[in-house]
C-alpha cells in the first residue's frame, strides 16, 4: 500500500431526507474542521463504529486527545438511516430465518449485548431519555403461514441457545399494533430500540461536550499520507495528523483503498408517516410505540414511534445491490410503491395517511458475515463491514479497533482477528447480476411478509 492515500470517493450517497434526523430540532452549526490539528488519536466516520471508538479511546487514554470526523452531518448518515433495532441475538439477513452456527452464534450473542451494555452505559452518563434509548426488546412479526414457520424454526433455535422468548399469537398482535394484518409473533426481551439518529447526535454531542473526543461535521477526508511516524488526515479546509487512525466508515473502506472488491454494498429503503392526528391514533389504537421485525429475513420492518416527532409508523423494505456505493432519488421513487402498498395493508384504518419522508440507507455485508476489521496498515485499523447489524455489531467494532489499536487485551479482539478476511467477490457484472437475481428472488418469496 503506498504511503499516500487518494479517497476515491467521498460523495455519501445516502438518497432522500431520513425521517429520524428531519423531525428531530435542527442541530447546531456543524463544527468544520477548518484548521490544520495535532491529535494523539483520530477516527474517522461519526457513525456507530467511529462514536464507539471515540469514547472507548476516552476511556483508555483518557489523557490523549482524539479527533473525530464525520464527512456530513450526524444523523444524516447511515447511522441515522437505520431502523433502530440494537440487536443481541444471532441476525443473519442472508438466512431464510437469521440462525447460523450454535457455537459462533453464541459467542456473537455475548459480544452484541457487550456492546449494547456500552451504549447503555453511555446513555447514563450522558443521560438520554428513553426514546433515545430504550433496552425494551422487539418482536418477530408473521403474517404467513411461511412466516410463522420461521418463527417456529427461530424458538427451536432459541431454545438450543438457551435464550428466553414469548410466544405471540394474532391477537396479541392486534392488541399491540392495532392492525389484524399479523398471525404470530416472537418476543425476545434482549437488545434495546433506538431513535438511531436522535442516539448518534447525542452521543456526539455528550463525547464533545465532556472533552471526550474534538467532534467535526462536514469535514470529509480527502487523502491520507505518511508523514514520519504519523498520519496526515486531509480535509477540504484542514487536516488532522496524528500517529493512529481507526477508519469506521464501513463500505467507504473500499474508498480508502482496502478490502478491494470484497463487500458488498446494499441499499434499504424506508418510508415515514406524517404525524398522526388524535382521531387517527384512535383509530389504529393498540401501544404508542412498538417495533416488528419480519420473521422472513426479506420482509418488511414496521415501527411506530411516539416522541418528539409525534405518533408515526415506518415501513422499511426493497433491497438494491450497488457496488458503487451509490443510490438515487429514483431508487427511492422505486421502494416507495412497496412501502405504500404494504403500509396500506396493514393499516387499512389509517387510508389518507401520507408518508411525509422516504430514504435509502446503506448497508456493508460480505460473504459468510466477516468483518473487515484489523490493522490494514501501519497505524490504520478498520472497524467495518457490519453484516446488516450497524447498531450492535458497529458499536462493537469500535470498542475492539481502540482496544487493539491501545494494545488493550481482550478476547473478543482476539475473537475478531482470528476470523477469516472477507471473500473475494466474482468479477463484474457478474457479482451485481448474481446478488440482484438473488434479492429479487428473496423478496419475491417473502410474499406478504413484505
Amino acid at each position: 500500500m503506498s504511503q499516500t492515500i487518494k479517497v476515491s470517493n467521498t460523495r455519501h450517497g445516502n438518497p432522500g431526507r431520513t425521517g429520524w434526523n428531519a423531525i428531530l430540532p435542527e442541530p447546531e452549526p456543524a463544527n468544520v474542521l477548518e484548521q490544520n490539528v495535532q491529535a494523539d488519536w483520530l477516527v474517522i466516520g461519526g457513525g456507530f463504529a467511529g462514536l464507539a471508538a471515540a469514547r472507548r479511546l476516552s476511556q483508555l487514554r483518557p489523557d490523549d486527545k482524539t479527533v473525530l470526523l464525520e464527512a456530513i452531518r450526524i444523523g444524516d448518515n447511515a447511522a441515522g438511516r437505520s431502523s433502530g433495532f440494537m440487536i443481541d441475538l444471532p441476525h443473519d439477513i442472508s438466512s431464510d430465518s437469521y440462525t447460523g452456527n450454535y457455537e459462533s452464534d453464541k459467542k456473537q450473542t455475548v459480544m452484541n449485548r457487550t456492546a449494547i451494555e456500552f451504549a447503555r452505559q453511555a446513555a447514563d452518563e450522558f443521560d438520554f431519555n428513553q426514546e433515545t434509548f430504550d433496552p425494551r426488546g422487539k418482536i418477530y412479526s408473521s403474517a404467513t403461514p411461511s412466516g410463522d414457520k420461521h418463527n417456529k424454526e427461530y424458538e427451536t433455535y432459541l431454545d438450543g441457545l438457551g435464550e428466553p422468548y414469548e410466544t405471540l399469537d394474532a391477537d396479541d398482535l392486534r392488541r399491540i399494533s392495532g392492525t389484524s394484518y399479523y398471525t404470530s409473533g416472537l418476543f425476545t426481551p434482549g437488545g434495546a430500540m433506538i431513535q438511531p439518529a436522535l442516539f448518534v447526535r447525542s452521543l456526539a454531542q455528550g463525547l464533545h461536550v465532556s472533552g471526550a473526543a474534538d467532534v467535526y461535521e462536514n469535514s470529509p477526508v480527502v487523502e491520507l499520507k505518511k508523514d514520519g511516524s504519523a498520519w496526515v488526515a486531509k480535509t477540504q479546509k484542514g487536516s488532522v495528523t496524528a500517529p493512529k487512525v481507526i477508519l469506521a466508515v464501513n463500505g467507504h473502506i473500499q474508498s480508502f483503498g482496502f478490502f478491494k472488491r470484497r463487500l458488498m454494498h446494499v441499499f434499504l429503503y424506508a418510508s415515514m408517516t406524517r404525524a398522526l392526528n388524535p382521531d387517527e391514533v384512535k383509530k389504529l389504537g393498540g401501544d404508542a410505540t412498538w417495533d416488528f421485525v419480519p420473521a422472513d429475513p426479506l420482509g418488511s420492518t414496521v415501527r411506530r414511534i411516539s416522541g418528539v416527532g409525534g405518533d408515526r409508523i415506518l415501513v422499511r423494505n426493497r433491497f438494491h445491490y450497488s457496488p458503487n456505493l451509490e443510490a438515487s432519488d429514483r431508487d427511492v421513487a422505486w421502494a416507495a410503491k412497496d412501502h405504500d402498498k404494504s403500509f396500506e395493508a396493514r393499516f387499512p384504518m389509517l387510508k389518507g395517511v401520507e408518508m411525509e419522508y422516504r430514504w435509502g440507507g446503506r448497508l456493508c455485508l460480505s460473504w459468510h458475515g466477516m468483518p473487515a476489521f484489523g490493522e490494514v496498515e501501519d497505524g490504520i485499523y478498520s472497524a467495518c463491514c457490519q453484516n446488516g447489524l450497524g447498531a450492535s455489531k458497529g458499536l462493537l467494532s469500535g470498542i475492539l479497533a481502540a482496544e487493539q489499536a491501545t494494545g488493550t487485551q481482550n478476547a473478543y479482539v482476539d475473537e475478531y482477528l482470528a476470523m477469516d478476511r472477507p471473500t473475494r467477490l466474482p468479477p463484474e457484472p457478474f457479482s451485481t447480476i448474481g446478488a440482484t437475481i438473488y434479492l429479487n428472488w428473496k423478496e419475491r418469496m417473502a410474499g406478504q411478509e413484505k
